[in-house]
């Protein structure tokens, strides 16, 4: 078909169409010229704030130039607002990459996503700080503590001028400064089972950075028992290698002694499974505990503060990173979670239950060869049994050239001391058969079976054994 462009109904059409075209062109450009005008306009104010504050910078500089003062613990002060309307447009080219990564929708429920912090050190700051930037609205912080110096190592938004506020403000100020549309309700108190509802009311999910190991153990009971979700965080003090941290669920958990004592707490309340959890396999090394000054004996019961007597939870070492990372984790999982996208199998450590379940009953079938009665249970459970093998042993056969075992066996040691994490060795399967016969059955010395090398080796992780004990128990 041929146009005829003389014709009057040719010309009409040609109009109409350069006529949209034209109106388009200026609808584009108006959007183009509106989103300039708004980035213009929020560039110089934060340009402005920025020279304010620098002022305020050089100002204070010669103040301490004159008094040679770092004032610590002054109030912050707030942080400057800024009148342009921070509309939707906005809030998604801040939020633009998470919105590439989960998609409209599942930014819609995480942008609705209300969540609490129990506890706002090192890992509930982190945990909050992450959420916040990724799109959550909604968020109540709860902790009675302030900020002191040594929280500066660890802490998300704390800095000197923080210094003996209460960390809940602390944080809040530094949302805001992230966020305008965010919602923060600190709440300077702390958690207690007998009114702790109303701090929790509205949740979509509930962060557990608690230190205190009882208060931890009654928050967990009471989100389980009125079906809000709730992520735990566990030890991260004293650990320093970040390839050791994972989520599971807190039945899975292995080798961390607060993670321990918490399942084991919660069991007996009834609750065997179904809080997933952040924590290390790490077996803390050559790292010390800080001694507990006399004074602090004087405030209370000290056992009731950590899972270790004598030993308040604060003052173990602490790698600042390490915290951190767990709460990098904790945010992660949430925001899958709230998206609808979660995490199905967060990966422990691969194998490793059936693993040990398998070492657990071998180990079990020797015992009763050498005692000669059947034994209904072992002193060892599997997070024993793995912290020897992955742990102490790393894997390996005590025997050289200390290769991984094709079929790994645990056996006991020496027959005079009872089964024990420092009198359990590994070895290949055919080894640890030999090592039951000649040493525990007939009696031989395990340097005539074995040689002086292996004895050696040995000894240097019973050393070790006895150090994780002086943690875990």
């Amino acid at each position: 078909m041929t146009l005829e462009w003389n014709s009057h109904r040719t010309q009409l059409i040609a109009t109409a169409l350069a006529a949209s075209a034209v109106t388009a062109g200026l609808f584009s450009a108006y959007q183009q010229h509106v989103r300039r005008q708004k980035r213009k306009t929020l560039d110089q104010d934060i340009l402005r704030s920025l020279a304010s504050s620098s002022k305020g910078k050089a100002l204070r500089g010669r103040e301490d130039d004159e008094t040679s003062e770092v004032q610590i613990g002054a109030v912050p002060s707030e942080p400057r607002t800024v009148s342009l309307e921070y509309d939707e447009e906005l809030v998604r080219e801040q939020l633009a990459r998470n919105y590439a990564f989960f998609g409209d929708e599942a930014m819609a429920k995480i942008r609705k996503g209300a969540v609490i912090v129990v506890g706002c050190g090192g890992v509930g700051s982190w945990a909050a700080v992450m959420l916040v930037r990724s799109g959550i609205s909604k968020i109540r912080l709860v902790d009675f503590d302030q900020v002191t110096l040594s929280s500066l190592n660890r802490h998300a938004t704390a800095t000197l001028a923080d210094v003996g506020t209460p960390k809940v403000k602390c944080i809040e100020r530094a949302l805001k400064q992230i966020s305008r549309v965010v919602e923060v309700d600190p709440r300077i108190e702390i958690w207690r089972k007998e009114s702790g509802g109303d701090l929790l009311e509205g949740a979509d999910w509930v962060i557990d950075a608690i230190d205190n190991i009882t208060t931890k153990v009654d928050l967990l009971k009471y989100c389980h028992e009125n079906n809000i979700k709730v992520f735990s965080s566990m030890g991260s003090g004293a650990k320093s290698d970040p390839t050791r941290v994972q989520i599971s669920d807190i039945s899975d958990t292995m080798y961390d002694p607060l993670a321990r004592s918490v399942r084991r707490r919660l069991r007996l309340e009834g609750v065997s499974s179904g809080i997933p959890v952040v924590y290390s396999t790490e077996v803390p090394g050559s790292v010390k505990l800080l001694p507990l000054p006399e004074e602090e004996f004087q405030k209370g019961n000290v056992k009731e503060l950590g899972v270790f007597d004598d030993f308040r939870v604060r003052i173990l070492p602490v790698l600042g990173p390490l915290p951190a990372i767990f709460g990098l984790n904790i945010a992660t999982f949430i925001l899958c979670e709230l998206a609808g996208k979660p995490i199905h199998n967060p990966l422990p450590i691969k194998g490793r239950k059936k693993l040990n379940e398998r070492l657990s009953r071998d180990l079990q079938k020797r015992e009763e060869k050498f005692l000669g009665r059947q034994v209904n249970k072992l002193p060892l459970d599997e997070d024993d049994i793995g912290l020897i093998f992955d742990d102490l042993y790393r894997g390996r056969s005590v025997c050289p050239p200390y290769q991984v075992p094709e079929r790994p066996a645990l056996v006991r040691w020496d027959p005079s001391a009872p089964l024990s994490l420092e009198n359990c060795v590994a070895f290949e399967f055919a080894d640890a058969e030999r090592h039951l016969k000649e040493c525990l059955l007939e009696k031989k010395r395990p340097e005539e079976v074995w040689g002086e090398e292996v004895v050696e080796v040995v000894k240097r992780r019973q050393e070790e054994a006895r150090k994780v004990v002086e943690w875990m128990m």
